[in-house]
C-alpha cells in the first residue's frame, strides 16, 4: 500500500504521483509554493490517486469564491467514482457539504475524522480555516492541541501543525504561548506563512507596532518571495502597524506597490485592499481615485450568497466608489439568502445585512442610523468569520460614526473600549480627542 508522508494509506497513487502529492501538501500548508500545479502532476501521473483530486478541491473551495465554484464542484465529482477508503472518504463528504455552503457540516465530519486521523495534515488546515470562516476560534485552537499530543517532532509536517496551533492561541488571546510557539515552528519551516502571519496578528493585537515592523522587515526575505500565496495579507498587516503609527503615507504607498502587485484574483484576497482603503477613507485621509480600480477586481467575487465577509469588503469597495446602488443590489441579494435555506442564512440576516445597512447609512451621513444599526450588529460580528484583526474595521467605522454624529456619551465609550487595548494607537487617540470634543 502507498503511504504519503505522514505514513496515510493513499488509494490510486504511485510512489512517482505521491512523491508529488507530498510536495503539493507541504505548498498547500506552508502557503508557500506552485500548490495547485503539483497537485496536478499528481493527478496526471495516477488519474485514480483520489486524494489528489479532494486536496485540490479544497485548495479551491477554501477561496468560497463563487467563480471557483464549478471547478469544485467538477474535482468532487471526478473522484467520487473512484476507490477510496475511510479516510478519503471522510474528506469527499466533508468537500460536498462545503460546496452546497454547509460548512458547519464539513467542519463537524472532518472533527470526528481528525480523532480517528491526527496526522491528516490536509484536514488540519483545511478545518482551522472552515472554523476561521465561521468565527469559531475555540476549535482552532483545541484541535491542533488534541493532536500534537500524538505527534513526534521529527514527524514530516510537525512545524506545520505546532504554527496552527499557534494561530489558534492566538485568535483566543494567548499572544504569549502564541508568539512563542510561532517562533519555534519557524525553525522547523523558515518559509511557512502561518508563524509570520500568527505573530502579526500578536504584535497588532498587543499594541506593538514598532516590534511588528523590526519583525516584518528582519523576515521579509522569507515572507515576500513569489512563491508565497498569501503574501497580500502579510503587506496589509505591515500596513496596519504604519496606521497604528500614524504613518498613513506609508500604508497607502504599501497599498500602491506589492499589495496591489501581490493581490490574488479572489475575494480572500482583494478583502485587503477593501479594508485598507476603508480604514484610510473613513478616518479623512484621502485615497484618490483608488476605488474604483478596487471596485473594478471585485467584480464576480461575492453575490450575496457565499459569504458574508465577502461581501461587506466588496460594499466597501461599491461605497469607496461612490456606487451606492450596487451596494442597494448587493443588499437585495443579502436579504435574499438571508430568508432562504441557504445554510448562511442566518448569518446573513444576524449579520450580514445589518453590517451592509450600516455602511450605507455611514456612506450616506445618516450617522444616528449608522451607529444604532452597527451597535447591535456587532454582537453578532464573530458570525461573519475573518480574524480579530480583521472584524475590527467594523468597530472603526462605528467608532467614526458615533463622532461625526455628535453622539458623546456611544462616541467617549467606544473610543476607551479601543484604547484599553491599544493605549499607544495614534488613531485611537484621535478617536478619543475627537470624542471629547463634542459639545456635552
Amino acid at each position: 500500500m502507498i503511504r504519503d508522508a505522514q505514513e496515510q494509506a493513499v488509494t490510486g497513487a504511485t510512489a512517482e504521483s505521491v512523491a508529488l502529492y507530498d510536495q503539493a501538501v507541504r505548498a498547500f500548508n506552508l502557503v508557500c509554493g506552485d500548490t495547485l500545479r503539483l497537485f496536478d502532476a499528481a493527478r496526471q501521473a495516477s488519474p485514480g490517486f483520489v486524494m489528489a483530486h479532494l486536496a485540490k478541491a479544497w485548495a479551491f473551495a477554501l477561496a468560497r469564491d463563487p467563480g471557483l465554484t464549478a471547478q469544485v464542484r467538477t474535482l468532487i465529482e471526478t473522484a467520487a467514482p473512484l476507490a477510496m477508503n475511510e479516510r478519503e472518504s471522510a474528506h469527499l463528504a466533508a468537500l460536498r457539504h462545503v460546496a452546497d455552503g454547509a460548512l458547519h457540516d464539513a467542519v463537524l465530519v472532518l472533527d470526528r475524522h481528525l480523532m480517528r486521523y491526527p496526522f491528516d495534515m490536509v484536514a488540519h488546515q483545511v478545518a482551522l480555516l472552515l472554523d476561521l470562516l465561521q468565527g469559531r476560534v475555540r476549535w482552532m485552537r483545541d484541535r491542533t492541541a488534541r493532536a500534537l499530543r500524538v505527534w513526534s517532532p521529527d514527524m514530516p509536517g510537525y512545524p506545520v501543525l505546532r504554527a496552527l496551533h499557534a494561530f489558534g492561541l492566538e485568535e483566543n488571546g494567548d499572544y504569549a504561548r502564541a508568539e512563542a510557539e510561532s517562533r519555534a515552528a519557524l525553525e522547523g519551516e523558515p518559509l511557512m506563512h502561518w508563524p509570520h502571519h500568527t505573530v502579526s496578528h500578536v504584535m497588532e493585537m498587543t499594541g506593538r507596532p514598532e516590534d511588528g515592523l523590526g519583525w516584518m522587515l528582519a523576515r521579509e526575505a522569507s515572507w515576500s518571495t513569489k512563491g508565497h500565496a498569501n503574501q497580500a495579507h502579510i503587506w496589509w498587516h505591515r500596513a496596519l502597524f504604519h496606521i497604528e503609527l500614524g504613518q498613513y503615507d506609508e500604508a497607502l504607498a504599501l497599498y500602491d506597490g506589492p499589495i496591489r502587485a501581490t493581490q490574488r484574483p479572489i475575494g480572500v484576497s482583494l478583502t485587503n485592499a477593501s479594508a485598507l482603503l476603508w480604514r484610510l477613507s473613513t478616518i479623512g485621509h484621502d485615497v484618490g481615485d483608488r476605488w474604483r480600480d478596487v471596485l473594478t477586481t471585485w467584480d464576480g467575487h461575492a453575490d450575496g450568497r457565499h459569504g458574508v465577509f465577502n461581501d461587506l469588503h466588496a460594499a466597501m469597495a461599491e461605497l469607496g466608489a461612490g456606487e451606492a446602488a450596487a451596494t442597494e443590489q448587493r443588499l437585495t441579494a443579502m436579504r435574499d439568502t438571508a430568508e432562504s435555506d441557504n445554510p448562511a442564512a442566518a448569518t446573513y440576516r444576524e449579520a450580514g445585512v445589518p453590517l451592509v445597512e450600516g455602511l450605507l447609512a455611514f456612506h450616506r451621513g445618516a450617522y444616528e442610523q449608522a451607529v444604532a444599526t452597527l451597535v447591535s450588529a456587532r454582537f453578532e460580528l464573530w458570525r461573519i468569520g475573518g480574524s480579530h484583526a480583521q472584524r475590527d474595521v467594523v468597530d472603526w467605522t462605528l467608532t467614526e460614526a458615533a463622532i461625526r454624529g455628535g453622539l458623546r456619551d456611544t462616541a467617549l465609550s467606544l473610543a476607551h473600549e479601543r484604547l484599553a487595548a491599544r493605549p499607544r494607537d495614534h488613531v485611537n487617540r484621535l478617536f478619543l480627542s475627537r470624542a471629547e470634543g463634542i459639545a456635552a
